[in-house]
């Protein structure tokens, strides 16, 4: 039997969590990500999600 201690571990980590961190903000300060931008990606991974919602005629868009 052989054991592997550590080895084959999935995910980002802390420096891929910076990095991503770090771009984000770059992003949203040169203008890339905007208030409107977050408002619908989040409408359109509720609508997603809730999919069933929509079908019951619930509006899931975000308002300012």
């Amino acid at each position: 039997m052989v054991r592997r201690y550590g080895y084959g571990r999935r995910g980002i980590g802390l420096v891929g969590l910076i990095y991503l961190l770090i771009g984000l903000f770059v992003a949203w300060d040169r203008g890339y990500i905007t208030p409107d931008l977050v408002k619908r990606v989040f409408s359109a991974i509720l609508a997603v999600l809730l999919w069933f919602l929509i079908l019951l005629g619930v509006d899931l868009h975000i308002d300012p």
